[in-house]
């Protein structure tokens, strides 16, 4: 393996030139840099975009500043700053990493990709991002733009998904790696692809390896990496309650800790068991339709259905513990929403409070 790394030194040569020069050096996660953040940052950026999540870190690390204060907090208020960020598995899984480092490591994270990928939520090249970026040690990474960079430069087929096609990746990946700068070659490479390496109208002609890229030389830049088989996004259809009761609050229920939204606060849905009749004696004819609201995850395309009322005559009555309860608008903002739910929210409950 040292053999051939030292025939593709020239890679890393090449693009460390670059990112000398046009690299990304004023991301919050990388002054100062920390483990503890580089870990943040790493977490969030998984399925999601650097300028979605930059506001995102800037708000969770002024409130968690450290991973003792994390470990620390209650999970509705880890789930609050993540509120709108998507794919909640994650908050969760770091608050618990943060909890395991509390108890078992001294309240730090530990340094060893073998290590850290024994973590809730922390994959192998996750593992080795936090790794070099932390400790600034050589490791592979494989997000999806240095998929695309090493899949064009080497033209290689197939899906990146799939494990044969993995498992080449990371081999070339391991025969790029340079001896040193492990902090900044592993931004280098997912800023090339961030950057000029991009899914569409890629800027080959300021590539810093464009000279030896083969899928350039062949004129098949598009064909690589091949997409994603299709999937056929399921469809949702259900409703959601808003009720209200003669203090102006609002009826939020937690949702399974499994399944979609898992663990959140949610407006009452009947996607997930009985009906509104059965669950809360409500009359539908006493009920108004909002319009309805659409709204799209990877593998799911909802269609809700808000009905709102008053609670006075409406309900049997509601059990307010943990689970379930009446939040009033100085409460609800600040818990762990779905986005349409908060969006639901904001636009029927929000301005009636503001008066």
């Amino acid at each position: 393996m040292q053999q051939s790394n030292s025939k593709q030194r020239p890679f890393a040569r090449r693009l460390l030139a670059w990112w000398d020069s046009h690299g990304r050096k004023d991301l919050p996660w990388q002054s100062p840099r920390s483990p503890y953040r580089v870990w943040v940052a790493e977490i969030m950026l998984q399925q999601t975009q650097v300028k979605t999540v930059i506001p995102y870190f800037e708000r969770f690390v002024a409130r968690f500043p450290d991973i003792p204060t994390l470990a620390a907090a209650a999970g509705d208020d880890v789930l609050a700053l993540w509120s709108g960020l998507g794919y909640y598995a994650r908050a969760r899984n770091l608050h618990r990493a943060a909890q395991i480092c509390a108890a078992g490591h001294g309240g730090r994270l530990p340094e060893t990709p073998d290590a850290l990928a024994k973590l809730p939520g922390i994959g192998a090249s996750t593992a080795n991002a936090i790794h070099s970026q932390a400790f600034d040690r050589p490791a592979v990474v494989l997000d999806g733009n240095v998929k695309r960079v090493l899949a064009r430069h080497d033209a290689i087929g197939g899906w990146p998904g799939q494990t044969a096609v993995h498992r080449e990746l990371w081999t070339r990946a391991e025969t790029r790696l340079p001896d040193s700068r492990g902090a900044d070659y592993t931004q280098a490479v997912m800023d090339l692809g961030a950057t000029l390496c991009t899914r569409a109208n890629p800027d080959c002609a300021r590539c810093p390896v464009n000279a030896d890229c083969r899928a350039l030389q062949t004129g098949r830049v598009n064909e690589f990496p091949t997409p994603r088989p299709r999937l056929r996004a399921a469809r949702k259809a259900f409703s959601m309650l808003l009720l209200r009761d003669d203090r102006g609050r609002v009826l939020l229920e937690r949702r399974p800790p499994a399944g979609i939204w898992g663990g959140l606060w949610s407006l009452p849905a009947d996607d997930t068991g009985p009906s509104f009749e059965q669950r809360f004696g409500t009359d539908r004819d006493r009920l108004r339709a909002l319009p309805v609201l659409e709204h799209s995850l990877t593998h799911m395309q909802m269609r809700i259905q808000p009905l709102m009322g008053a609670a006075v005559d409406l309900i049997k009555g509601v059990e307010c513990n943990g689970q379930q309860g009446w939040f009033g608008a100085g409460e609800w903002p600040v818990l762990g929403l779905p986005k349409p739910v908060r969006q639901l929210l904001e636009t029927h409950v929000g301005d009636s409070n503001d008066g």
